[in-house]
């Protein structure tokens, strides 16, 4: 769909390779069953409403330009759409990822190069950007503030104990739409509130049951409650199939980084260290611990940063403290 706006014309596209050709897809990339939802216009205006309370009633006024083809270093973004002079990039995620600014910088770059592909970069005449917005919908298990704020920056190291004001930042709102949290929103848009009825169907039934028979006990019951049910109903084998690939993938996200943790440990007791306090990851977590002490960050900030439990970031300081 092409859209014009002060004079720049927007075309909803795949990013382009470094070649100009069009990336193909992965043939082992999964779709969400969050992606597939909001890819209905209905439902993608009934959320924009819902976070920035508006009530915007026509869906064709939403021009999308998801990256539908572009995978850049395994990774899809979700949803991507123009509307009302704002670029919005919706993402969801189950397990928490500090990463997010720097992943949605490379979502937001090839977006603008695809909306100002036909125009020229030397112009005297100012090109006109749609004013972007950040936004990540998180229900992990991991316990996390309603509303918190990645940016960009806090990924930034400099030298010794130089600070500076950065020249590039991008703050990421991330929503917590777990059980008992953000309740207006999810009042808002009944879409999301019954998306994560279904999700903590399948995380309930997978503490007594084979995951793919969870995920059809899920699907199976919510159809009958009026729970997603038409979406359900449509798509009832691809949901249960795309529930487990998701399950599986946030279950061996989690195993991945036990195992990271458990690799740099032994690497560091190979190497000599002692009593394991600073050793393989360790080390690495004392020192940025550390940088971010020194730029005014409180326990629970550097924990939600880091990726880190409280207690262990408050045990890090507590040995740095004496010394050790």
């Amino acid at each position: 769909m092409n859209k014009e706006r002060n004079g720049t014309r927007f075309v909803s596209e795949s990013a382009p390779s470094a070649s100009g050709s069009t990336l193909p897809a992965r043939r082992d990339y999964k779709d969400t069953i969050f992606r597939r939802l909001f890819q209905d216009r209905e439902n993608l205006l009934s959320l924009y409403n819902a976070v920035n309370r508006t009530s915007y009633t026509d869906s064709e006024a939403l021009t999308v330009v998801t990256l539908e083809n572009a995978v850049y270093m395994n990774m899809k973004n979700d949803v991507a759409f123009l509307l009302d002079a704002g670029l919005s990039l919706y993402e969801h995620q189950s397990t928490w990822n500090p990463n997010m600014p720097l992943r949605d910088l490379f979502y937001v770059s090839r977006t603008y190069q695809g909306l100002v592909k036909d125009e020229t970069l030397y112009s005297s005449k100012r090109l006109r950007l749609p004013a972007p917005h950040f936004l990540v919908f998180y229900n992990g298990t991991e316990e996390r503030e309603e509303r918190s704020i990645l940016k960009l920056s806090d990924s930034f190291e400099y030298a010794g104990d130089q600070k500076e004001e950065p020249n590039l930042e991008l703050k990421v709102l991330v929503l917590n739409i777990n059980q008992g949290k953000n309740k207006e929103l999810l009042e808002l848009c009944r879409t999301l509130k019954e998306y994560m009825i279904f999700v903590e169907r399948i995380r309930l039934y997978t503490k007594t049951m084979e995951l793919d028979a969870a995920a059809e006990r899920a699907v199976d019951e919510c159809i009958r409650e009026g729970v997603l049910s038409n979406f359900l109903r449509k798509n009832r084998g691809e949901a249960i199939e795309m529930s487990i690939f998701e399950y599986d993938e946030e279950r061996e996200l989690k195993l991945i980084r036990r195992a990271e943790y458990e690799e740099g440990l032994k690497v560091g007791r190979e190497n000599g260290l002692k009593d394991g306090r600073v050793d393989g990851l360790k080390s690495h977590l004392r020192s940025q611990v550390v940088k971010k002490l020194k730029k005014g960050k409180t326990v629970e900030q550097i924990a939600e940063e880091l990726e880190e439990e409280v207690q262990e970031i408050e045990q890090v300081i507590g040995e740095l403290q004496k010394g050790l």
